[in-house]
């Protein structure tokens, strides 16, 4: 049996971070020795350093833990980053100076040419852009990122249709509560409403869909050459971002290829049964009332997607719904599974 892989969080304190700490309880591979978080936390065990907001109680192993400054000094090689946009870029690149691998959660890195921003069952071939990367940056660790939460629901999916061709997409999402973080958006503002706009989400979704189904070209990647176009609401849902997508193709498949290629829909992590991929990542329900955040979001723990209601669109071809876990595979589950990717890729060692 291989050893353990020692993994620490930059930027535990936070929801993110203690996603991260929840999902990779009694992982395979990867174990958390190091948490890192800002200067009034350094210092203190973790369980003094923060309040824990997510269900069931904080794990003893990490509450014990003394948490550090986010600096390249006694931190594993290999790291999380649940960072604050506000100090992400700095902290991120000083650490990728000092030769550690950064698989983070942060938006600060995503659209850069020579960082992957990864969907291990959509654009694993972009992984091939890191030694790139190293060779034009002053590092020789790496940065590699996971999309926006409500992206990933929108290119989960779509990428079983691209085949199809992808020419034109509209999307309208419903974000749950959580993915504002705690504490998040003001009770008053939120009960009983629906608050339509979220900062900077929508140029997020359209930017990030473009280059996650974009095809790798040797020196960078050729994003995904359809108009895409997101409008971003906030609702009263606890987890679990909702997204209805409309969308032209340039081929002409009928409902049954459709149908089809959301079933037969798979990837590399299930080729390659990684630890934290789900069985199916898309399944389509034939319920005409489904998916639905509260009854789908945690099921296979939080990191399938869910694809339903699929019909023709009098405007574009076809419309349809999709939902993932925002925090799991929107965020904390997402970027492990892309660790776990690059593990069997050989990248960790």
């Amino acid at each position: 049996m291989e050893p353990r892989i020692e993994v620490g969080i930059l930027g535990a304190t936070g929801m993110v971070g203690q996603h991260f700490i929840k999902f990779l309880q009694g992982h395979p591979w990867f174990d958390v020795r190091w948490l890192g978080a800002s200067d009034r936390s350094a210092g203190k065990k973790y369980r003094d350093a923060t309040k824990w907001h997510l269900q069931g109680v904080m794990p003893d192993k990490e509450a014990d833990l003394v948490v550090e400054e986010c600096k390249p000094n006694n931190a594993p090689r290999l790291l999380f980053s649940a960072m604050d946009s506000s100090v992400a870029t700095e902290i991120e690149r000083a650490f990728a100076q000092a030769g550690h691998i950064i698989v983070s959660n942060s938006k600060n890195h995503r659209m850069d040419r020579d960082v992957p921003l990864l969907v291990p069952e959509i654009n694993p071939d972009h992984l091939k852009i890191v030694p790139l990367q190293q060779r034009h940056r002053p590092w020789k660790g790496q940065i590699v990122t996971n999309p926006n939460c409500a992206t990933v629901s929108l290119v989960m999916g779509l990428a079983p249709l691209k085949p199809f061709g992808i020419a034109q997409v509209i999307a309208s999402t419903f974000q749950a509560i959580s993915g504002a973080g705690y504490p998040g958006v003001p009770s008053m503002d939120i009960n009983a409403n629906v608050i339509p706009f979220i900062g900077g989400e929508e140029e997020k979704m359209e930017q990030e869909t473009q280059k996650i189904l974009g095809d790798f070209a040797g020196d960078h990647i050729h994003p995904l050459h359809a108009k895409v176009s997101a409008h971003c609401n906030r609702v009263p849902v606890v987890d679990g971002h909702l997204v209805t997508i409309s969308v032209k193709l340039s081929a002409q498949p009928s409902q049954t290829d459709l149908m089809c290629a959301f079933d037969e829909f798979t990837g590399v992590p299930q080729q390659r049964a990684l630890p934290s991929a789900p069985a199916r990542p898309v399944t389509y329900m034939l319920q005409n009332d489904r998916p639905q955040p509260r009854q789908d979001a945690e099921r296979d723990r939080g990191m399938a997607a869910f694809v339903g209601r699929l019909r023709a669109c009098p405007v574009l071809d076809y419309k349809f719904v999709a939902l993932t876990h925002n925090t799991i595979r929107g965020a904390a589950g997402a970027a492990v599974l892309n660790a776990e990717l690059m593990h069997s890729e050989g990248m960790l060692d």
